[in-house]
């Protein structure tokens, strides 16, 4: 599957893409890194082992435990080690293994290039990882999982890896799997609406309005979540959003999770309805428990009568 897709926003840019990366089999090779905030170890150990149980080969990038402050060492280090795992024509799939913040330091320090040589591969994360699935959609033109990461309490924690959000995980992330639909509990406007899926975190894509990977929902569905926001903080960003354009043209609206963010339904109700388009609220994906994976940059439909989203990704499609 090939098509032209326009990078930059409002650029003139356009890249090849080449479709959905190679879906994984045991005994590939995964590379966990750190691009944002400082991992735990004993968590890092922790989902390593069932990354190790799925049948897969984990190795670690050379500087997944640093620490500066609130980032996992320095931007130079954070960026060489997703580079370098990206380039390794041994690794299958690159895998976050947290979020936090400082990943956006590193869009103007990764050799795009060289990445792009090497060809599709999976990209895993969410929250803070928002920025590199909107870098590497624009710049690559790749379609990357939004789901939970292994070094987070979800996956990685004390006990067993939540249930419901490890098994959606393994039929997301492996060939042959089918990811079941995923069920909201609100529908804000009714409707079906079909389109290739964006977005993300609510946070990073406001901090990613003019840049050039900023939010453009011409045609797509968009996903909206955050967590530890004050309605009116979500209100702002929402706003941001809108002013910037950056929703103008969006098939539709699936809003996951809102952890500890109060009830801000009411006001995304408000703002998100007067752009006419399907709009369902209560996904469990983003944050909490359990956590949903979603493929970014393949096509979905939003389906209100089951207040569902449905994913379409074919191996068929995939890169070989």
């Amino acid at each position: 599957m090939s098509e032209r897709f326009r990078g930059g926003a409002g650029g003139d840019a356009s890249v090849t893409v080449p479709g959905l990366p190679r879906r994984l089999r045991p005994g590939d090779t995964v590379a966990l890194v750190a691009p944002a905030g400082p991992v735990d170890p004993v968590r890092l150990e922790r989902g390593t082992e069932v990354l190790t149980g799925l049948g897969l080969r984990v190795v670690h990038g050379a500087s997944i435990l640093a620490r500066e402050g609130y980032l996992a060492g320095s931007d130079a280090a954070r960026a060489a080690d997703l580079r370098d795992a990206w380039c390794d024509p041994g690794v299958a799939a690159v895998v976050c293994a947290r979020g936090g913040y400082g990943t956006t330091r590193l869009l103007g320090l990764l050799d795009w290039d060289a990445m792009a040589a090497a060809g599709p591969k999976i990209l895993l994360g969410s929250s803070d990882i928002t920025a590199l699935h909107r870098a590497f959609a624009d710049r690559l033109g790749l379609a990357t999982l939004f789901g939970p990461m292994p070094a987070t309490a979800v996956i990685g924690g004390p006990e067993e890896p939540e249930p419901v959000t490890f098994a959606h995980l393994r039929e997301a992330l492996f060939e042959g799997g089918t990811p079941a639909p995923i069920k909201g509990d609100r529908v804000i406007v009714p409707g079906r609406a079909e389109g290739r899926l964006t977005g993300g975190n609510l946070a990073l894509l406001a901090a990613l309005c003019g840049t050039p990977y900023a939010l453009r929902a011409r045609g797509r569905v968009v996903l909206l979540e955050d967590v530890t926001e004050e309605p009116y903080r979500i209100d702002r960003m929402v706003t941001q959003l809108l002013q910037a354009g950056c929703l103008d043209g969006a098939a539709g609206i699936v809003l996951g999770s809102w952890v500890d963010c109060g009830d801000p339904l009411p006001m995304l109700a408000e703002r998100l309805a007067p752009l006419g388009v399907p709009v369902l609220a209560g996904l469990p994906v983003g944050h909490g428990t359990p956590q949903m994976s979603v493929w970014l940059e393949t096509n979905v439909a939003i389906v209100a009568e089951s207040c569902s989203l449905l994913g379409m990704f074919r191996d068929s499609d995939a890169a070989t």
